[in-house]
């Protein structure tokens, strides 16, 4: 998608709810990209046309592989983002984390939730929190990908997953993939965590039908939310993959 696209596909996506919008930058040839070259004309556009929510972008090892040469492309930003996802089961999470934090950027420190990945990378998440001066979690949000399975089975109940207890819900967003998406989602809103749904997580409504667009996944979240018994209120993210 061109930058005017996501931005025509991010306006839509806050009209119908969505607190905040994740995007995904890419070059040209389709490459997801960290680049300051890339990632700031997207954050440009997307604001110039009206997008007044918080934007955020991956900084995955699918846009660059070498842990320091991530943060060395975060330090070269001149345009920032007001979050950006990274995942403690890629390598040299912790430091990249730091230099997002140092420039002002919040921090999504992102965890699978159960699924092959196993605890090890919620395990280094939490140690970090730990680790942090103060032991504080300020900037800093728990971004928990939800499995299938535990998904199902945490969402009977109005706490948070075990993995997660002891975080505050506020501090926390939960969102799954696929079949994964709706019951993450119901979980986060009887919880009072935070949401995450788009079409870079899930293609079909909760009721089966395809979705035609990130729009229409948000406002059918909002109606879920409105739906379910909470202990808080969750807010919406879009995702959107450029």
């Amino acid at each position: 998608m061109s930058p005017r696209d996501l931005a025509e596909s991010a306006v839509r996506a806050v009209a119908a709810g969505a607190a905040e919008v994740l995007v995904h930058p890419r070059t040209p040839c389709g490459r997801e990209s960290l680049s300051p070259r890339v990632v700031g004309p997207v954050l440009e556009v997307l604001r110039g046309a009206g997008v007044r929510v918080p934007l955020a972008v991956p900084a995955s090892i699918g846009a660059e592989p070498d842990p320091a040469e991530r943060s060395a492309r975060v330090g070269a930003w001149t345009v920032l983002p007001d979050r950006a996802v990274v995942h403690f089961a890629e390598p040299g999470a912790a430091g990249l984390a730091e230099a997002l934090l140092a420039r002002g950027v919040r921090v999504d420190a992102a965890a699978p939730l159960g699924g092959p990945a196993g605890s090890e990378p919620l395990e280094r998440l939490r140690a970090w929190l730990v680790r942090r001066p103060g032991g504080g979690r300020g900037g800093v949000r728990v971004v928990a990908e939800v499995a299938a399975g535990s998904a199902e089975e945490a969402a009977a109940g109005p706490g948070l997953p075990a993995g997660l207890r002891g975080l505050p819900p506020a501090a926390v967003l939960l969102f799954g993939r696929d079949g994964a998406s709706w019951p993450a989602l119901r979980l986060a809103a009887r919880c009072g965590a935070a949401a995450r749904t788009g079409v870079g997580d899930v293609l079909h409504l909760p009721d089966g039908r395809p979705a035609r667009s990130n729009a229409e996944l948000v406002a059918a979240a909002r109606e879920l939310l409105r739906g379910e018994p909470a202990c808080g209120s969750a807010a919406v993210a879009a995702t959107r993959p450029a």
